[in-house]
């Protein structure tokens, strides 16, 4: 039975490594940077960007979500957008995955957000299917644009 739990530092080893596989899974490890001293100070410091709760097994961290508040200008509320969800392949069927995103949603709810959302790889059939299983809504038509790296560098000069 896991336990969740708003993440403490001390997990923040524990999540840089959930991250890591979760970009192995993902087939992203070319654009993985994080280290647990880059993440303290953005869930810990003193301005924080981002919050995390863990799923605890006993006392392993076996699952995270990592999450921040955005904003809607239609709704004139703020949001809880979630960044990134992982449950170790040993620990997934039992639960641990829809429990986190309860929670989340609950989070938003107490915190009177207007909405709670999040991306989902179009190739990973199996999580599209869960999230459309507890009530998401797919949004085909709207696409992420980023810049990042030397592009970032670059923007705006």
């Amino acid at each position: 039975m896991s336990t969740l739990r708003a993440a403490e530092p001390r997990d923040v080893t524990a999540i840089v490594g959930l991250i890591r596989e979760l970009a192995e899974f993902e087939k992203l490890t070319h654009l993985l940077r994080v280290t647990p001293q880059s993440l303290h100070p953005h869930l810990f410091g003193e301005r924080p960007a981002a919050e995390s709760v863990v799923a605890e097994t006993d006392g392993q961290v076996v699952g995270f979500a990592l999450f921040f508040t955005n904003f809607s200008t239609f709704l004139g509320q703020p949001g809880l957008y979630l960044e990134d969800l992982y449950v170790q392949p040993a620990f997934r069927g039992q639960g641990i995955g829809a429990a986190l995103l309860s929670h989340l949603a609950a989070l938003a709810r107490q915190r009177d957000y207007g909405r709670f959302e999040w991306s989902v790889l179009d190739w990973n059939v199996d999580a599209i299917r869960f999230y459309e299983r507890l009530g998401a809504t797919l949004l085909p038509e709207w696409r992420i644009c980023r810049v990042s790296g030397d592009a970032l560098q670059h923007f705006g000069h």
